[in-house]
């Protein structure tokens, strides 16, 4: 059985868990409390040595970063797809999603802000966390504004669809303007459980 050691606040653990219930996958759920600095237990850090969630484990298989964990298990159980097969659709999809894990992700992450509430303050970092958050909103509202229909490119959830889900979900911590509730990105996965 695959086992998947998460966090459930961890936004990149997030995607993962609605990717394995997409598909419909069985998994353990192995929780690693970031907050009081589980990821650097040494049990953890021999299943991932940088330690990060979320982390998948398949047989004596383990594999970590969530982009690299929903490619894995899209080539290992292809139905129902997390990707569409038109091309460019799949395409914009691996684009926002890399928007989204290189440009908004990362912005938000516990250590970043801790580091830089530390070295400049709560304020400073909700201002810092707003500009920056935003700016990836910005992308991707330019990104998707011709490929939207019910989800994020279409009628179907795809992989974009549950990446933004979970930042549009949090949009209101950061203050963020963006228009994505308009573009029915709010709900994008409907009632699936995460």
């Amino acid at each position: 059985m695959l086992k998947l050691f998460s966090y459930w606040r961890s936004s990149c653990s997030h995607r993962v868990r609605i990717g394995l219930n997409l598909k419909g996958l069985e998994y353990e759920y192995k929780a690693v409390n970031l907050v009081k600095g589980e990821q650097f237990s040494p049990d953890f850090l021999k299943i991932n040595p940088i330690g990060y969630v979320p982390a998948l484990v398949d047989g004596d298989f383990v594999v970590s970063d969530s982009f690299a964990i929903l490619m894995y298990l899209e080539e290992k159980y292809p139905q129902p797809p997390l990707l569409p097969s038109d091309l460019k659709r799949k395409a914009i999809n691996y684009q926002a999603a890399n928007i989204v894990s290189s440009s908004i992700q990362p912005l938000q992450n516990l250590a970043v802000v801790k580091y830089i509430e530390e070295k400049a303050g709560a304020d400073e970092r909700d201002i810092w966390a707003k500009t920056h958050i935003g700016k990836g909103f910005a992308a991707l509202e330019k990104l998707l504004k011709d490929y939207a229909g019910k989800y994020a490119t279409g009628d179907e959830v795809f992989l974009v669809s549950f990446h933004c889900f979970i930042y549009v979900r949090s949009k209101p911590f950061y203050n963020t303007q963006s228009s994505f509730q308009k573009q029915g990105v709010e709900t994008p996965i409907g009632g699936i459980e995460v």
